[in-house]
């Protein structure tokens, strides 16, 4: 069954800062239209298959690892909310969800 993916605020204010900060790095938003490619066609597959990501300790929590990223959403009967984008090179101890 396809799910709606939904963003929760933080998970939209982390996605733009991802993609701000490899514009003003790279002078250029070649890699950020990548890298949007990328992560809009690994949630049409969780969208489809919502069970494809990883299980977490929280309660119907999947993560994703998308190149660097890992994304975190919560699979509910209605849609996929995605929770927050972390940057797998981020001190996981300063992680909260």
């Amino acid at each position: 069954m396809l799910r709606e993916i939904k963003w929760s605020t933080r998970a939209i204010q982390e996605w733009v800062e991802i993609l701000e900060y490899w514009i003003e790095r790279n002078k250029s938003n070649i890699y950020s239209l990548k890298l949007d490619h990328l992560f809009k066609a690994s949630f049409a597959i969780i969208a489809t298959s919502p069970e494809i990501g990883r299980p977490t300790d929280f309660p119907h929590v999947r993560i994703k690892i998308i190149r660097d990223y890992i994304v975190y959403y919560r699979i509910t009967p209605e849609n996929i909310e995605i929770l927050t984008v972390r940057d797998s090179r981020r001190d996981p101890k300063k992680f909260n969800l």
